[in-house]
Order: structure tokens, then C-alpha cells, then sequence
């Protein structure tokens, strides 16, 4: 018993270390959101801080609400991509740990 106990308390020491990098790397992994065919892109880290907005100069006319839209849709759509990003990261992390289904770690 004082094995497993030592064997497991490596294994989440080794855990936190291998989170802890990930989370570093994914400080300045970049993704890029896009809408409207891309003609509105939306570039940010996967800390969710946008780094660049790149809008086709043909949206710059009087349809304001629509490039809001299409802006809206584009930090939507990098969002969701940073998650993808995210998840993918962790999941090699956190596979060997036995978790309950549904169990999310705090990222």
C-alpha cells in the first residue's frame, strides 16, 4: 500500500509538471478565427488574448453591422479553435489518470 501511494504521488508530481508545461507552451500557441470566406480573421493566443484583427479592405463600406458580425463571428470562431487547441494539448497529459466521466481539470 505505501508503494502505490508513493508510485501515485510521483505520478501526479510528474502530472503538475507536464500541466504546467503545456500551459506555458500554450501561452504563445497562436490560432486564427475566421468569417465571411475569411475576409475577416481573427488571430489570438490560447490565453484568449487577441494578438492581430486582419479585415479585406472591401468590408470597410457603410454596412457597419455586418462587420461587426462578421468580427463577432471571427473572435467566436478562434475561440472554439483555442479550445480544440487546448483540449488536444491536455488530453495526452491527463490520459493515463483514472478521472470519473465528465470530470474536467481547471483549463
Amino acid at each position: 500500500m505505501k508503494g502505490a501511494l508513493g508510485g501515485m504521488l510521483k505520478q501526479a508530481q510528474k502530472m503538475q509538471e507536464d500541466l504546467k508545461a503545456a500551459q506555458e507552451k500554450l501561452a504563445t500557441e497562436e490560432v486564427t478565427g475566421e468569417a465571411g470566406g475569411g475576409m475577416v480573421q481573427v488571430t489570438m493566443t490560447c490565453r484568449h488574448e487577441v494578438k492581430r484583427v486582419q479585415i479585406d479592405p472591401s468590408l470597410m463600406g457603410d454596412d457597419r453591422e455586418m462587420l461587426e458580425d462578421l468580427l463577432a463571428a471571427a473572435c467566436n470562431d478562434a475561440a472554439r479553435r483555442v479550445g480544440e487547441v487546448t483540449k488536444e494539448h491536455m488530453s495526452g497529459i491527463t490520459s493515463g489518470l483514472p478521472l470519473p466521466p465528465g470530470f474536467k481539470l481547471p483549463f
